[in-house]
């Protein structure tokens, strides 16, 4: 059975859609209207072999605030659908990843529990036009609404555009562990019998 989702959200500040699929990593175009968004989702994809097609625009010019926390909205939705009823999935993922000066350490728990730890600080205000605080709203919204347990840690880094980066790695290659089909889990992986 195919695991993909398409998510449409218009509202009077955001009109998007999103579509993903968890076991495709060919294709798949990104327009957020906010280049550095874009890049970091594409590493996202990239990452995390996802296919990915956004397609999105916001009052930006006011601020990208609105159009970053529901592209996380979107998203998270779109992930929690593809996944369905979650049978086989090994549940948990967890990467490491270097990006020059800075480590990063992403954990998820696909547990039907949303909830977001980030422990994040950057050096820059600013990088280009985009305010880096935006990227734990994302999170935020990406948990609320994907039902998944989410830790990202910094444990070291001072450059913003490489710590950004390294956040949006890892967090690829922890969502592709977790949501990997694992032959040796049948049915549900929990003691509760669901997620």
């Amino acid at each position: 059975m195919a695991r993909k989702a398409k998510i449409v959200r218009k509202t009077t500040e955001t009109d998007i859609t999103l579509d993903i699929d968890l076991d495709k990593s060919e294709g798949g175009k990104i327009d957020t209207t906010i280049p550095f968004l874009n890049h970091m989702l594409d590493l996202f994809a990239r990452h995390g072999r996802f296919k990915i097609g956004i397609k999105s625009k916001g009052d930006t010019e006011i601020d990208d605030h609105h159009l970053v926390e529901d592209l996380g909205i979107c998203l998270g939705q779109a992930v929690g659908q593809a996944l369905g009823k979650k049978t086989g999935i090994n549940r948990y993922g967890s990467a490491s990843l270097p990006m020059d000066e800075c480590l990063c350490h992403v954990n998820i728990d696909i547990s039907g529990r949303p909830y977001l730890i980030y422990k994040v600080r950057y050096e820059r205000r600013k990088i280009g036009g985009f305010d880096p605080a935006l990227v734990k709203e994302f999170f935020k919204a990406f948990t609320d609404h994907s039902g998944i347990t989410l830790h990202i840690n910094l444990a070291y880094g001072s450059n913003s555009h490489h710590i950004i980066e390294a956040v949006f790695k890892a967090f690829g290659r922890a969502l592709r562990q977790a949501v990997n089909i694992n032959p040796e889990i049948s049915g549900i992986p929990s003691t509760k019998g669901m997620l």
